[in-house]
């Protein structure tokens, strides 16, 4: 009966130590999401999304459609800046690939 006190103490400093995240992403991505959201420039129409891309985790920053220059930032799950998709050229290409031909969507993370 001594060690249930024990036991009970290191079990809520395990619970309280296992916080999920915000976004259900990595944390640099996360921290990027929110600085995305404080920045936004669209009303509505933008949108942080997960995408399976070479075989990796990636993740489209979309800017939204208020404007026809306004395309998405894709990151790798590390928060390296991959490439830019859209913009007044229209590119839908992400290290020479094709990213929409290549691309499978998994999920939206955030939206506006």
């Amino acid at each position: 009966m001594k060690q249930l006190p024990l036991i009970l103490i290191l079990y809520t400093l395990i619970a309280s130590g296992c916080e999920r995240n915000k976004y259900d992403a990595p944390g640099c991505i996360e921290d990027k999401i929110d600085d995305f959201i404080a920045n936004v420039i669209c009303d509505k129409g933008a949108y942080v999304a997960l995408y399976k891309f070479n075989e990796e985790d990636v993740y489209l920053f979309f800017e939204g459609d208020c404007g026809a220059d306004l395309g998405g930032t894709v990151y790798s799950s590390d928060c390296l800046r991959l490439g830019f998709l859209g913009g007044i050229d229209g590119n839908k290409f992400i290290q020479g690939v094709s990213f929409y031909d290549n691309a499978r969507y998994i999920k939206r993370i955030w939206e506006n």
